[in-house]
């Protein structure tokens, strides 16, 4: 008789058990802990992603595997490759630099200490578990447990019109796309027999012709809910006023975070599951791809400079023209001999979108923090007023633009590129190369508003001498109103960028302290974007490397 009975390789399932373990402990510590005593939650939840991240080193051999069928076939639920693990480092990386923006904005817009920090790690979790994930049940727990607490965590404003309006919005076209998607597994599992992915496709191989067109369904759909995490056109609707409701390092989280869960779910069952269905996902991506890089281009180079939150909205429809990018390698997957060259592209492209995305909205949020409207506008100047700040976001965008001296973003692409020509995707290469040019116009216009001179509503004017102001009169309850006093100057409404209750022409106070871990964010984001552009042959290499 088989046994039924397995061991667990407890270390090789550590990244997303330790973040899952983490997030339980900070749930039942809110219960006991004084409200003065939250902003402690704050850094057990970040010291937790730091152990998760430290617990991917014993695995970088990449080949353990555990909850295997004991059948005799070779098929596991978990197996933690050189995939799992570079997407895993990517999602631990991208929940962290989240934890760190997010600190002093928990504080700040008295969100809910307990509930933010284990929505935050049970999503983190989710994300860490899916890219190790190897049969469709699990692919569809780890997205889900990855996306239901990002609903929560986009409308956690309470009393928020907009963060409700978005996580409503977000959460019922997730719904749908998820319902649709489970529909295609159940017809994949009817037509194939098995949940493991590497069974499936050996099952899909020789379907009944009964069954042909069964299986040809439920390919389609299983892709549906995928497409929808990496905000493919179609699927895209939801983003731009998802990313403004939400807080900005939510908004940041799911630019990043959010995309590697569907981009990861879309290789594994395109690449492990369906490699024979190549001539039905193959095209339907690229046209994905085109269309997806061409919308989010276009949109973004539609927002005015002065509407509100437009900063924010230029971030959101760009992440989406980054997505057709990220997309091209799937596409180009279905038409070589090897797929590993594509997967890799992708991933090295995911790994570059990911910090430098992430630098840029931590800038976003600090902007934010003085000007609650977020506009491009608000931009004008920053070099003069912040030049730390003007010069990291001036080299975020240019990483995303491609452009010097953001190389890595120019290998990146290079690379995405390179898969899309030597799979025979010629048409796809050209609207590429032409949504680079017209993201380049977006890009750098931002890039040029940061270094312009302030607007002049801005400037600071000199003050009239103010007049002498008498002492307040104490006034006692019911009795009249004190008269004016002659010969004061009458109120006036403060001057555009005034700070409230200012003397006029006493010196400017300080500026506002930016949270020290704001800073620690962005810059680190930057770093690893310096150091990635020092060596961007790093790119190369990545992209080339067996990761399946």
């Amino acid at each position: 008789m088989t046994s039924l009975i397995q061991s667990v390789d407890w270390l090789a399932i550590a990244p997303p058990t330790v973040a899952a373990v983490v997030a339980i402990v900070v749930l039942v510590a809110d219960l006991f802990l004084s409200e003065r005593a939250k902003p402690l939650l704050g850094w057990i939840a970040t010291g937790g992603l730091v152990l998760a991240g430290l617990a991917l080193l014993p695995l970088l051999d990449g080949d353990r595997r555990t909850f295997c069928l004991t059948t005799g076939q070779d098929a596991c639920t978990y197996e933690a490759d050189h995939f799992a693990l570079a997407v895993q480092f990517l999602v631990i990386g991208g929940a962290l630099l989240t934890a760190l923006l997010s600190l002093h904005t928990v504080r700040e817009l008295e969100l809910p200490a307990g509930e933010y920090w284990f929505l935050l790690l049970s999503s983190a979790a989710g994300a860490a578990l899916l890219p190790a994930s190897r049969d469709l049940a699990t692919l569809v727990v780890a997205l889900e447990v990855a996306s239901l607490p990002a609903f929560a965590l986009v409308g956690l404003r309470r009393g928020d019109r907009l963060s409700s309006e978005a996580a409503l919005k977000f959460f019922l076209s997730s719904v749908t796309a998820t319902a649709v998607m489970l529909l295609g597994v159940s017809f994949v599992y009817a037509a194939s027999g098995s949940m493991h992915l590497a069974e499936i496709a050996r099952g899909l191989d020789d379907v009944p012709a009964g069954l042909g067109t069964l299986a040809d369904a439920g390919v389609a759909l299983t892709l549906v809910g995928f497409a929808f995490k990496t905000a493919a056109v179609p699927f895209h609707f939801w983003v731009p006023d998802t990313y403004v409701g939400a807080p900005l390092p939510v908004a940041a989280y799911l630019s990043v975070v959010g995309k590697a869960v569907g981009f990861s779910g879309l290789i594994l069952v395109t690449v492990l599951a369906f490699p024979g269905y190549g001539d039905v996902w193959g095209p339907a991506v690229a046209v994905l791809a085109a269309l997806t890089m061409t919308a989010g281009n276009a949109a973004a180079l539609r927002q005015a400079p002065g509407r509100a939150h437009s900063a924010v909205r230029l971030l959101a429809w760009s992440s989406v023209g980054q997505a057709g990018y990220l997309l091209v390698p799937i596409a180009a997957a279905a038409h070589v001999t090897d797929p590993n060259d594509a997967i890799g592209s992708t991933v090295a492209y995911a790994l570059m979108y990911a910090a430098v995305n992430l630098g840029a909205f931590g800038v976003a949020a600090l902007v934010g923090r003085t000007h609650a409207a977020n506009r491009i506008d608000d931009y004008r100047g920053l070099f003069a007023t912040r030049p730390a700040a003007a010069l990291a976001l001036g080299f975020f965008l240019l990483c995303l633009a491609g452009l010097p001296p953001g190389v890595i973003g120019l290998f990146a692409k290079v690379a995405v590129f390179s898969a899309a020509v030597d799979a025979g995707l010629g048409w796809l290469a050209v609207v590429m190369a032409v949504n680079v040019v017209i993201a380049l116009a977006y890009y750098l216009r931002w890039t040029a508003v940061l270094f312009l001179a302030p607007a002049p509503d801005t400037q600071p004017v000199p003050a009239p001498v103010p007049t002498p102001v008498p002492a307040p009169v104490t006034e006692r309850a019911g009795g009249p109103a004190p008269e004016p006093v002659r010969g004061a100057a009458p109120e006036r409404a403060p001057a555009p960028g005034a700070v409230p209750g200012a003397v006029p022409g006493a010196p400017a106070p300080a500026r506002a302290a930016v949270p020290v871990t704001l800073t620690a964010a962005v810059a680190l984001a930057a770093v690893l974007g310096i150091v990635l552009s020092g060596a961007p042959q790093l790119v190369l290499r990545f992209a080339s490397a067996a990761l399946l």
